[in-house]
């Protein structure tokens, strides 16, 4: 019998309601053996009990919280139960296709790669619109001669071309970032570089991540023979809707991106500038506009979005000021942070 030497780690990215499909693709469309470990941080009862269900069946680990996680809040405590030479990343509403994971550690062999990304799409229909094909992420220093500035470089390749266009002239290669919507690592760099940064909370974890390896001496690649798509919303069920704006609130946004500049010693350039304008988008493009749009029957409103907006952030800013008491509570009964349910390991 073949031990496993991947562990798959799936933590939520921004909603539960894409929880089913995400699973059943990795179970349907992976032959190589894997343990997974699933992060659920405080999902609604109805997707609660179907993971359950789903662990008792297929005989994996649940780790469940009784209150939202950050994205590398969640990889932290998932990477914690690691025992594998690899450890994949999965959000839950990724849906991967044949051969995705083969393909993947197929070229971390082959390469000695520390990081690798798949081919990733997004939205509906599935694999067919590019969101990542590799990209840039590294520091370079400007020619101010008075006082040079530490810059930060982010790229991503062929993102919104059709699959169909462009993945005959895809190849591996090794390249600056991946995304964790779905990326291979290779455990051993952890002991190099430490568990994942949790003061990035909600953006450019990837970045972070992707620079801290590079800098450590490890080798990311992309590999264009592994497909995998997320589903981000809309629509988004009500039951989402509390994760979805804690997930990408203001403040979470903003605390992220203080950090990544301070950590990298970067100045605060047309880059941060142009982020912190945009603060909020996902929630408008999400929640605001389709709002808008059901209460005026399909009339664009500018003046009820001038309304909806500002309620938009008075709700944010309490929802995250309510989470992060929540979290002091927590800390201060340890005993009290996870309801851990352990079935054991698919193999």
């Amino acid at each position: 019998m073949n031990l496993p030497k991947i562990t798959i780690v799936v933590t939520p990215r921004e909603r539960f309601s894409h929880t089913k499909e995400s699973l059943d693709s990795i179970y349907e469309h992976t032959q190589i053996p894997f343990k997974l470990v699933y992060i659920d941080g405080n999902s609604p009862r109805k997707v609660r009990q179907y993971l359950e269900e789903q662990a008792r069946a297929r005989n994996f680990q649940i780790i469940r919280t009784n209150y939202y996680l950050s994205p590398n809040q969640a990889r932290n405590i998932g990477l914690r139960q690691v025992d594998t030479p690899y450890v994949v990343f999965a959000d839950n509403d990724v849906v991967v296709s044949p051969g995705w994971l083969e393909n993947l550690v197929r070229c971390a062999e082959e390469t000695q790669a520390i990081v690798v990304g798949p081919l990733m799409c997004q939205d509906l229909p599935i694999h067919e619109i590019v969101h990542f094909a590799g990209g840039e992420s590294h520091i370079w220093v400007d020619n101010n001669k008075a006082t040079p500035r530490r810059r930060l470089r982010e790229k991503m390749y062929k993102q919104g071309k059709r699959v169909v266009e462009v993945r005959d002239r895809l190849h591996r290669n090794e390249t600056e970032l991946a995304e964790f919507h779905c990326v291979l690592v290779r455990t051993e760099i952890f002991s190099r570089i430490g568990l994942l940064d949790e003061a990035m909370l909600n953006t450019k974890e990837h970045l972070d991540f992707c620079m801290s390896v590079r800098e450590a001496g490890g080798k990311v690649y992309f590999e264009p023979s592994s497909l995998v798509t997320y589903v981000p919303g809309p629509p988004l069920e009500w039951t989402d809707l509390h994760f979805y704006m804690l997930r990408w609130s203001d403040a979470w946004t903003l605390a992220s991106l203080h950090r990544l500049r301070d950590k990298w010693n970067l100045a605060e350039d047309a880059y941060f500038l142009q982020k912190y304008k945009q603060l909020g988008w996902r929630r408008r493009w999400t929640i605001v506009h389709p709002l808008s749009h059901r209460l005026t029957f399909g009339i664009k409103s500018h003046w009820l979005e001038k309304i909806l907006v500002p309620l938009d952030r008075i709700l944010n800013r309490y929802l995250t000021s309510s989470h992060a008491r929540q979290q002091q509570k927590f800390q201060l009964q340890p005993q009290q942070t996870n309801d851990v349910q352990d079935n054991g390991f698919a193999a």
